[in-house]
């Protein structure tokens, strides 16, 4: 018999569509006057992309004011949204926060077909092409973070290692990082620091592999990524899977404290570490960003665009607002996914969908990003591919694939029995 997977959002979700489609029968009274948009978002106190855009649009459009209303971080976003979903009390435009969560909502009638907003938006946003269900679009991306080299300038000088060029493959990679801890020569520094997450493997398994495939029942491509990552951790390179999830490490402080001279990375970690150097929370040191290094040469150097992984962070609007608020709300989208909302974001350090000149200018006038053409070229610069692909499927097939790496980078698993049970297991347990 087999057992379908549901996640605890997709019930919540069911119940939502159950629930608002029962209150949705009353025509909405006209508003009169300015109106009020509410908007959902979480740790205001360190995530201040919400008000900065809510202050950007409300300056541009007086009549227009936007409330934020703040939930908890992490997964627990998608839970108590979902339960305000359900209730009818959710805000009027809320983050879709995880994009394997997207067709859930979709399927749930809670988000509102804004088709007409995703059509009048660059096409380069990146993340946008992606987010059409069924030729429709009912989120739209504000911000587009794709996973960086970073490393260390000082600690590559003091092995004699080469910098990063741009044509690094993960081969080169992982033997300038064997290179690296052994020149180092310095206690609890190692060439390079993964984090634990699966997305730091798979993610670019499934960017970088030619045919590769999240809902196709073949994993195999995920074997050659594995087998390197067991062999670094194994020879020292970066601290294995079990000393990172035993003690808790975490990126920030493995990098900018030193102890890691590379760190591959999504690019919001560039506002995040100039801040902590900014407050001594991270050591002083000259640092650079690369292209993430490639599955082979096709994709290396800088006359070619590189290929990582990363998915959008996305803006819809609730299926149950007012009809008087919609053109205002969907007027707020445009502006928060345009080139308007993208220099808002980008003069705060993060990294908006639309990533044109004036962005970049605006991350590289920022007082510690490095002034070298390769960050910038790394930064303005790439395919990004992601790493939850649009699909009713996705959350399912994305928690055994957890399970699958925790199973191979702990070495409970060999590579190729994880795998193959992960293959079983979607094939009985999804869809």
């Amino acid at each position: 018999m087999n057992r379908k997977i549901m996640s605890a959002v997709g019930v919540a979700a069911a119940a939502s569509l159950a629930l608002t489609g029962c209150g949705g029968e009353t025509a909405p009274e006209a508003a009169e006057g300015p109106v009020n948009i509410t908007l959902a978002g979480w740790d205001f106190a360190s995530t201040p992309e919400f008000q900065t855009l809510a202050d950007a649009y409300t300056e541009a459009n007086p009549d227009v004011t936007i409330e934020l209303k703040e939930y908890p971080a992490g997964e627990d976003y998608d839970t108590a949204l979902t339960a305000d979903l359900a209730a009818g009390t959710a805000p009027d435009v809320f983050i879709v926060k995880n994009l394997k969560n997207y067709v859930t909502f979709q399927e749930g009638g809670t988000l509102l077909d804004i088709s007409d907003v995703a059509a009048e938006l660059d096409p380069a946003t990146g993340g946008l092409e992606p987010m059409a269900v069924d030729g429709k679009t009912y989120a739209v991306p504000y911000r587009q973070d794709t996973w960086l080299l970073y490393y260390n300038k000082a600690l590559f000088e003091k092995a004699g290692v080469d910098l990063p060029d741009g044509s690094w493959t993960w081969d080169d990679y992982a033997d300038a990082a064997e290179t690296l801890t052994k020149d180092i020569g310095e206690k609890q520094v190692t060439g390079t620091y993964l984090h634990s997450w699966q997305s730091t493997v798979q993610g670019f398994a499934l960017a970088q592999t030619e045919g590769a495939s999240l809902d196709g029942g073949d994993f195999s491509y995920l074997a050659p990524f594995y087998e390197r990552e067991l062999a670094m951790q194994d020879n020292g390179s970066q601290p294995s899977y079990a000393t990172v999830t035993t003690n808790e490490l975490t990126y920030q402080a493995q990098f900018g404290t030193q102890k890691a001279a590379m760190l591959p990375m999504g690019s919001w970690y560039i506002g995040t570490l100039v801040a902590e150097q900014a407050s001594g929370a991270a050591d002083t040191f000259e640092w650079g960003i690369a292209p993430i290094p490639q599955l082979d040469e096709s994709t290396t150097g800088t006359e070619n665009t590189p290929v990582s992984f990363g998915d959008p962070t996305t803006m819809g609007i609730n299926a149950g607002i007012d009809e008087s608020k919609i053109d205002a709300a969907k007027d707020f989208l445009k502006f928060a996914a345009g080139p308007e909302g993208a220099a808002a974001l980008a003069e705060i350090g993060i990294t908006p969908a639309l990533i044109d000149d004036a962005v970049a200018d605006a991350i590289f006038g920022l007082e510690g990003v490095p002034q070298d053409d390769l960050s910038r070229f790394s930064y303005t610069t790439h395919e990004t591919l992601p790493e939850n692909p649009v699909g009713q499927n996705t959350a399912a097939i994305q928690t055994i694939l957890g399970e699958t790496h925790s199973a191979i980078m702990s070495e409970s698993t060999p590579v190729d029995e994880a795998i193959t049970e992960a293959e079983e297991r979607v094939a009985n347990e999804v869809g």
